[in-house]
């Protein structure tokens, strides 16, 4: 169970994002999605907070319908996937169909390609890949050189996972960062169920600081981990402070965990 804050958030101090990702491979279960846990993890240390993730298959219906709704809702949507040289990588064009705007094929990107691939290794698929809805930046891709690229506040990355390491890299600098989000976590060794009344109370009483509590097993008996997060550390300490409070009343038996 978690028990969190909703998802718009009155802090202009809040960056936000979305994540999107696509391909049959992954919603058929032929290949392990490895970029969510990345994304979410390298997001949080910069200060930008990931509020929702989609996976669409390759369709540009799906594409479009995905990003539209996204984009207006989020600081920035990240993409990952279909960029590639084959028929059934449509990104590009399901971009450039959401912003209205024609596919073009881009001299920036054929001259960093240029770079990496021979004449006669630069065929017709590869060259795929330098076409980019017409106003995007390109993203570097310093592995292969077929670039990413960001239209308004939609970031289009690859899908496979050290080319969209190397992509998300080099468009961070461009990006609006919020105050980070701080974490603790404590180990109560009772039941979720036990916990869960006085985790909604205490969720009620620091609306600020999103509460999350998570059950696990362990040595043939229930336990809770309990994690709070905020921006604000005041507001953390607080929060952590009724939380041990809570717990000492209850006679829970319980211990801090490492931070997150």
């Amino acid at each position: 169970m978690s028990i969190d804050m909703a998802d718009t958030d009155p802090s202009p101090e809040i960056v936000t994002a979305a994540l999107v990702v696509i391909g049959e491979e992954i919603l058929s279960g032929r290949t392990g999605d490895e970029n969510i846990a990345y994304i979410a993890g390298y997001l949080t240390r910069v200060g930008i907070a990931l509020r929702e993730v989609r996976v669409v298959a390759d369709l540009e219906a799906a594409i479009v319908s995905a990003v539209n709704e996204l984009r207006p809702r989020f600081t920035y949507v990240f993409t990952t996937g279909g960029i590639g040289p084959t028929h059934d990588d449509i990104t590009t064009d399901a971009i450039a169909s959401a912003f209205q705007v024609p596919v073009v094929v881009d001299e920036g990107a054929v001259a960093a390609m240029r770079r990496h691939f021979s004449g006669r290794e630069l065929t017709p698929a590869r060259l795929r890949m330098a076409r980019i809805p017409e106003g995007a930046q390109l993203i570097d891709n310093a592995i292969s050189r077929a670039p990413g690229f960001m239209l308004e506040n939609v970031i289009v990355m690859a899908g496979v996972p050290r080319i969209m390491q190397v992509m998300l890299d080099a468009v961070m600098p461009r990006l609006a960062k919020g105050r980070l989000m701080l974490a603790r976590s404590v180990r109560i060794d009772a039941p979720e169920g036990d916990a869960a009344p006085g985790l909604a109370d205490l969720q009620l009483a620091y609306p600020e600081v999103r509460i999350g509590s998570y059950p696990f097993f362990e040595n043939k008996r229930l336990g809770t981990y309990v994690v709070l997060r905020s921006t604000d550390e005041t507001k953390l300490a607080d929060a952590e402070r009724a939380l041990w409070a809570l717990i000492k009343k209850e006679g829970f038996a319980a211990t801090a965990a490492e931070d997150e």
